[in-house]
């Protein structure tokens, strides 16, 4: 019997998690069976359990690393000794980072997330809520300093996670410009669409 391989990452259930991202991106959660997994990973499926106990296991580990690298980021940001403007550049940048890079696991869990078992749910769903809450409080403060535009900041943060969602069609683009290019148009159409006018250099 064939046995699960090591990821580059390191263990054998971090495999597991990066081909059930392909998968789940690829079909949804709800048509990919653990079965679909085993075949993907060269394995029977009795193998799987050695390793991971179900499906929704599976998850709740993609959607719960993307949310500890984004509330990792979040604080990080937060302690810096910027303007808020250049916290809301690097959270942006950070998106277009894990989008580009992680895509399959970021798409994952934003659009696979309702199937997450309870409390995992709740919990997930608090966590979305505090995330959005504090990348809006940053678009305040830019409006406290006058840096940014009198804008309401919740409908801001919407617009900013919904343009960087976009991202996905540029995996699919067969001319496409780098990720380096992206990444600073993303962050030019975004931070100047937020900036004051006399705060646009």
């Amino acid at each position: 019997m064939a046995k699960i391989k090591n990821s580059a990452n390191g263990t054998k259930k971090e495999t597991i998690l990066e081909e059930a991202a392909r998968l789940f991106y690829e079909k949804g959660f709800s048509a990919t069976s653990m079965r679909d997994l085993a075949e993907q990973l060269g394995v029977e499926a009795a193998s799987l359990y050695n390793h991971i106990h179900s499906k929704s296991e599976i998850l709740k580990g993609i959607c719960f690393r993307v949310a500890e690298a984004f509330m990792t980021r979040m604080e990080q940001v937060e302690m810096n000794n910027e303007t808020a403007l250049k916290k809301i550049e690097g959270l942006i940048r950070f998106h277009v980072q894990q989008m580009i890079h992680e895509y399959e696991y970021v798409h994952v869990s934003d659009g696979e997330w309702k199937h997450l078992a309870e409390p995992y749910l709740t919990e997930y769903q608090a966590q979305r809520r505090s995330y959005r809450k504090r990348f809006a409080a940053l678009i305040e403060e830019g409006i406290r300093e006058n840096q940014v535009k009198d804008i309401d900041p919740p409908t801001a943060v919407l617009i900013m996670l919904h343009a960087v969602g976009g991202i996905e069609s540029w995996h699919r683009s067969k001319r496409k410009i780098t990720a380096e290019q992206l990444e600073e148009n993303m962050v030019t159409i975004l931070v100047q669409g937020l900036c004051r006018n006399d705060q646009i250099k």
